[in-house]
């Protein structure tokens, strides 16, 4: 084991940096010589570290193939200080952190906590450098509080100056270690030679459940139901689940008419548990001539975005963990260190720059039906001030140039498709939780139709609403009962109706399942009220939610999830406008999967779904980018060889003079389901009007068969 990037000569200095740097963690965790008020929090971490050291040299030497009994075990001990249960004394939590250790050293030493539980991640995967790293760094600190001052003895301003010291070696060591973390995670998006997940999918006895722990993540029933419901599935099964996945993915290429054979990887995004699937359809991808790459979510604060877990995911030990770790960048976010990353993410790629070209996207598969997490905001937590979110919207800007400059955004595709995991079937908590496994297998199957459903029957279908839409100047949007939306959309104007359209036919390609027509919305004229009771975004739960939109532009935004106005205030500015001022309404979509609506309702599991399966149940209104972002001059065709032509709107257009106006890097679909619908009718020129959806129906000549479904659940 050991990372093939590193030199044999500098493993060697790394092997004798590492064994130095643990045999100081051992004498700390024994004697820590620091402040009283620290030593709690010195031993934890310590102990923590040395229980790393301990799986590193079992996972080194094969002891656990040898003594498979104690995996779960060991699994279950390198998460459980997070565990809810136990979180709120550990000083992964920032309140605790905080309470304990102070407001300002609180807050700092709670950021190194959450960045040395990132050596989980690190033994797994045989990555030296950032293990010996993050061990040096523990101990660095501990020297810092150790001069402090002698326990009990601290004077006036000794805990400021210590607070400055440490915030300075994190500051820098975060920026130093930028080329080591941000070029490694470059690589694993598009470097297949990086295969710690392929070689487990590929070769790992998948009907022996102990492969679940190879990796590292945290490993639950939910992972173990789902494994051994796939292993119990037949072949056929199986192949129908990876080729609609993969086939997916070539399609999208077919249908943008974009170079699939000048591509060499794709990226593959799964939960443990799925491997069964995910290696059938690395055998599909392979035909195509195209290689796995995988990568973990965010260890480190430099690679973590948000609260959202992407790429190779285990279960989620505490979702609030997540969240209060997902701005820890605030940190170190300044501009010199927003030119720091942007510097090494160039460079990186430009080292690269023949395994970016070659890289198709990824294909991504979701999973759902964990219990509702609506997150408690915590004021300890690091999170961005005014100055930081502006830095960080240019960073990430700049760095999406970077992408799309690379991994050439006109030559590279996608596909999302999203499956339940067993947590949608279980009942009770703690450990009396149980998981109904008939219910799942029934809510599974039902999900393996709604992604399967009859391509060429939905696209007839959807070319009657498109034929009605595309006659309209917009459209008009109500609300039922007691939901308030009440909103126009202004549409792009055709110059030939019978060689161009407005909205786009999606079929199963890159947004399985498939259902929906959409489109770029004109902005001016743009006007109105989004409202939707409850609405899950990346996970989020959001109850009450409403936005005014003028001229197609986010005017204001609220929500009822916090008591205080301004948590919800910050909520939202968080979670939907990604600390911008304003966002652009970029899409406008029909949902028609009426088949997935009916799913919802029969299994009671509608605030389960992901918004790629929700959005396919009503009208849906995206905020931020366009679905066109960087690839606005692609030619476009529908299947009835129509070519889209609404890809622009009045902000994207200003990618042709400065796309760092052009684009937000977001693009968050909200759904209106069907029951809080009240009317959706196209209108235009000379009292054009033709109703679409009235009172939850589809009421358009040639689109009832469409409320065949609806009618079953009601």
């Amino acid at each position: 084991m050991g990372s093939i990037w590193v030199k044999e000569e500098d493993r060697a200095i790394l092997n004798e940096r590492y064994d130095l740097a643990v045999g100081r963690v051992r004498e700390i965790e024994q004697e820590p010589e620091v402040p009283a008020c620290f030593v709690s929090y010195v031993r934890k971490t310590a102990q923590f570290i040395l229980l790393m050291d301990d799986i590193k040299t079992k996972l080194e030497s094969g002891y656990f193939e040898d003594h498979p009994e104690e995996l779960a075990a060991c699994n279950r001990k390198m998460y459980e200080d997070i565990l809810p249960e136990n979180y709120g004394s550990s000083f992964a939590n920032p309140e605790y952190a905080a309470r304990q250790l102070g407001e300002a050293l609180g807050k700092l030493l709670c950021f190194l906590y959450a960045q040395v539980r990132g050596l989980i991640t690190y033994v797994y995967e045989g990555k030296e450098e950032e293990t010996t790293a993050h061990v040096e760094l523990f101990v660095q600190v501990c020297g810092i509080l150790r001069q402090s001052a002698e326990a009990g003895q601290q004077k006036p301003g000794d805990e400021a100056q210590a607070a400055r010291s440490v915030r300075d070696a994190l500051y820098w060591f975060e920026s130093d270690y930028a080329d080591v973390i941000i070029a490694g995670r470059i690589r694993e998006q598009i470097d297949p030679d990086c295969d710690f997940a392929a070689d487990i999918i590929m070769n790992s006895d998948l009907n022996d459940l102990n492969y679940l722990y190879r990796y590292g993540e945290y490993i639950t029933e939910s992972e173990i139901t789902t494994a051994k419901y796939l292993n119990s599935l037949p072949q056929d099964e199986i192949d129908r689940m990876a080729d609609t996945w993969s086939e997916g993915y070539r399609m999208g290429f077919v249908y943008a008419k974009k170079p699939l054979e000048k591509k060499r990887t794709v990226n593959l995004h799964y939960h443990v548990g799925f491997e069964r699937v995910v290696r059938k359809a690395i055998e599909n991808f392979e035909k195509m001539n195209l290689r796995p790459t995988i990568f973990r979510y965010g260890a480190s604060a430099l690679t973590v975005s948000s609260a959202y877990r992407s790429g190779l995911t285990g279960a989620a030990a505490n979702p609030q963990y997540d969240y209060d770790h997902r701005e820890d960048a605030a940190l170190m976010m300044d501009a010199k260190f927003a030119e720091r990353r942007i510097e090494v993410a160039q460079s990186a790629y430009e080292e690269m720059k023949d395994l970016a070209a070659a890289h198709g996207g990824p294909a991504v598969m979701e999973t759902f039906g964990e219990d509702p997490f609506e997150p408690v905001s915590r004021k300890e937590a690091w999170t961005y001030d005014d100055k930081q979110q502006k830095i960080q919207v240019k960073m990430r800007m700049k760095l999406s140039q970077i992408v799309n400059k690379y991994i050439i955004g006109s030559e590279r595709s996608f596909t999302i498709i999203a499956f339940p995991l067993p947590d949608i079937a279980a009942s009770g908590t703690g450990a009396v939780r149980q998981i109904d496994t008939d219910r799942y297998k029934k809510i599974f199957d039902e999900i393996i139709k709604v992604n399967t459903l009859d391509v060429p029957r939905y696209t007839k279908i959807q070319e009657r609403l498109i034929d009605a839409l595309n006659k309209g100047t917009c459209a008009h949007i109500l609300g039922a009962g007691s939901n308030r939306t009440d909103l126009t959309v202004q549409f792009h104007s055709l110059s030939d109706p019978e060689k161009e359209t407005i909205f786009e036919n999606c079929g199963a390609d890159v947004n399985i399942p498939l259902g929906e027509v959409f489109t770029s919305p004109v902005l001016k004229g743009t006007n109105g009220i989004l409202h939707v009771s409850q609405v899950y975004l990346n996970g989020l739960n959001f109850r009450d939610l409403e936005i005014h939109f003028k001229d197609g532009m986010i005017e204001s935004a609220s929500c009822s999830n916090f008591e205080k106005q301004e948590d919800n205030d910050a909520y939202i500015r968080d979670n939907i406008l990604f600390h911008h001022d304003t966002l652009p309404m970029g899409e406008f979509a029909i949902g028609t999967n009426t088949t997935a609506y009916a799913a919802a309702r029969k299994f009671g599991i509608a605030s389960r779904l992901p918004i790629l399966i929700a959005e396919k149940t009503g009208p849906h209104f995206a905020v931020g980018d366009t679905c066109y972002s960087w690839e606005e001059d692609v030619r476009v065709f529908n299947p009835d060889g129509r070519e889209i032509v609404a890809k622009d709107n009045e902000i994207s257009i200003l990618r042709k003079e400065d796309p760092s106006k052009a684009y937000f890097q977001c693009h968050t679909d909200i759904t209106i389901p069907y029951e809080e619908l009240g009317l959706i009718e196209a209108a235009g020129e000379n009292g054009y009007r033709a109703e679409l959806i009235r009172d939850g129906r589809f009421v358009l000549p040639g689109t009832e068969e469409l409320n065949e479904a609806l009618d079953k659940v009601h």
